[in-house]
């Protein structure tokens, strides 16, 4: 699907006018969602052949659009109300429940930058560890949303609490009154995409987190990964360049490669773990097969940083994953 010029207009930054045909592309998965609410025979295979599609089309871009237009306003002030497409209309057909989002990933994890006041947090386990992984998962799953109300209103955050309330009881509320109109579709289209993109969500960022530096853990350079040359980054809006995600975080998303090659000497002296072809996923699912060599191969010997052998490169990297000690996460402000 083309964007129009005067679609383009309409936004803040022209070079986001792919997200324009991308909304309509969601658009058109969620009106086969509602579709799924009408139909009577068939609807196990029907729902099966939805999920296939809205998986393997539109998921993961849409949740990097949504990332994207979190940082950067999508559309221009005059029309900010379009803004509320994206998280309160697309979103719940994608598995994010309105606001929550922005107030994770705004209000609390940007700002924390993986410290242990931040309520998603890897540092507090042992990052090549499956049960530690699972531990991490269960309490974001179970008591997520409470740890992030709780983080602000300790805070007085009150702007954002109230954002993360109204979105959550708002979720809620809709998918209990179409639970009751249609449990089957109501499932399948509102309440499986929640569960299975919070997985996704605690995957990837046990990725991007998983090697950090004891002794500078606030140091982008060395708490975050950058994954480059990969399927990923093409589809999803140069996601896999987090380092200087959490350096800049308002740079633009068609900015990130050529960033990365003007800095690689930063990169360097600053000894930043970037890997070539594996994304974030498959980094963390090479941590939890304890895939050390297939790691180290795709490890990036950077100008500037120690020149390293491939028995150099894991011992490095498995430093790196080591749960910190609860003395260092105290004065980290545990």
């Amino acid at each position: 699907m083309s964007t129009t010029p005067t679609a383009a207009r309409l936004l803040n930054d022209p070079r986001d006018a792919p997200f324009v045909s991308l909304m309509l592309q969601c658009g058109v998965m969620a009106i086969a969602g509602v579709g799924l609410f009408f139909v009577q025979s068939q609807f196990w295979p029907l729902a099966a052949l939805y999920l296939i599609v809205w998986a393997a089309w539109v998921l993961d871009r849409f949740i990097l659009m949504l990332h994207c237009t979190s940082h950067r306003p999508l559309f221009k002030a005059k029309l900010r109300w379009l803004n509320l497409l994206i998280p309160w209309v697309i979103g719940p057909f994608f598995g994010q429940t309105p606001e929550s989002y922005f107030v994770h990933h705004m209000g609390m994890h940007h700002r924390e930058g993986n410290l242990p006041n931040d309520t998603s947090s890897t540092v507090i386990h042992q990052r090549d560890r499956f049960v530690d992984w699972l531990s991490y998962f269960s309490r974001f799953m179970l008591r997520g949303l409470v740890d992030l109300g709780v983080y602000h209103a300790q805070r007085n955050n009150t702007k954002l609490l109230r954002r993360l309330l109204l979105g959550e009881l708002s979720f809620l509320l809709g998918v209990a009154a179409l639970f009751w109109l249609n449990w089957r579709a109501t499932l399948v289209v509102f309440v499986l995409p929640v569960l299975l993109v919070r997985t996704l969500m605690m995957i990837g960022n046990w990725g991007q987190h998983a090697f950090v530096c004891q002794a500078e853990p606030d140091n982008p350079y060395r708490n975050s990964i950058t994954c480059i040359n990969t399927r990923y980054n093409r589809r999803c809006f140069n996601d896999g360049y987090h380092i200087h995600h959490h350096v800049h975080a308002r740079c633009h998303w068609s900015e990130y490669p050529a960033e990365f090659e003007d800095n690689k000497a930063e990169y360097g002296r600053q000894d930043a773990i970037i890997f070539d072809g594996l994304d974030f996923f498959q980094v963390w699912l090479l941590l939890m097969l304890g895939r050390w060599q297939r790691l180290a191969k795709a490890f990036v010997q950077l100008p500037g940083a120690k020149l390293r052998s491939e028995a150099e490169v894991i011992e490095f990297l498995k430093s790196r994953v080591v749960r910190f000690p609860e003395a260092r996460l105290q004065t980290l402000g545990a």
